[in-house]
């Protein structure tokens, strides 16, 4: 006899650093119904940053762990910290997380090249709240995008991250807006971007991907799910079946 309790549908995985608050809350709004999501942390940013090259031992470990919990995808969701292993770098994480685990897996960054690239998007408008967007630029043009504005808050570290509010991703948006832009990329998994997707893209009138948001999508999509979510913009609108490693 049922409980009542919504079947499982799917279950998502999230490798995040230890400082990030609002993942998993945004996550857990968002995801569908019987849509469940699962976290577990790295020491990988800020004063605890991680090299590059020690990434994929502490990424495929932490993934193993989110394995034992039947994890559908796996996702090493850090904006920064994928993109900042470089093109190639990401992949081979990715990879090694497939390996490791028998999972799917994927990152933010791969997250984010599969929802621009289902938007139809190739010139970009980058937005952040880093010091500096230059891993993330070289990360874009490698994986074929063209960075036409980019424009860091330079915020003082994870508490401001935290706490600026979604009116401020608006601003900063709009301060970046140019009818040469296919799509705006508001980059990071940590800032209240994605409040505010379909405020910007009726007042951009160009499709909006956060980090967040991209990666949900990706992830339902890989898993079969074909939810479209409301306020999340034009992306949730498309079934771009979205290809990750088995």
């Amino acid at each position: 006899m049922s409980n009542g309790a919504p079947a499982t549908r799917a279950r998502i995985g999230l490798i995040i650093p230890t400082s990030n608050r609002l993942s998993e809350e945004q996550f857990n709004r968002c995801a569908p119904e019987g849509v469940h999501i699962h976290t577990t942390r790295l020491r990988m940013t800020g004063p605890n940053r991680i090299q590059p090259r020690d990434l994929p031992r502490e990424v495929t470990y932490a993934a193993g762990l989110l394995a034992d919990a039947k994890c559908d995808v796996i996702v090493f969701h850090c904006t920064g910290s994928s993109m900042e292993a470089g093109f190639e770098g990401e992949q081979r994480i990715v990879e090694e997380m497939a390996s490791a685990t028998g999972r799917r897996a994927t990152s933010t960054a791969s997250a984010l090249v599969e929802a621009l690239h289902a938007v139809e998007a190739r010139r970009l408008a980058l937005i952040s709240p880093y010091a500096s967007n230059e891993h993330e630029v070289t990360f874009l043009r490698a994986a074929g995008f063209e960075v036409v504005r980019d424009r860091a808050a330079a915020l003082p570290g994870s508490d401001a991250f935290v706490t600026t509010p979604s009116s401020f991703w608006v601003d900063a948006t709009e301060h970046e807006a140019d009818p040469l832009v296919d799509a705006y990329l508001l980059s990071c998994t940590n800032i209240r971007s994605i409040e505010v997707i379909a405020d910007l893209e009726q007042r951009l009138g160009r499709p909006v991907i956060t980090s967040n948001q991209a990666t949900l999508w990706y992830c339902l999509r890989v898993c079969g799910l074909m939810d479209v979510i409301p306020g999340l913009g034009r992306l949730f609108t498309l079934t771009h079946p979205a290809a990750v490693p088995a």
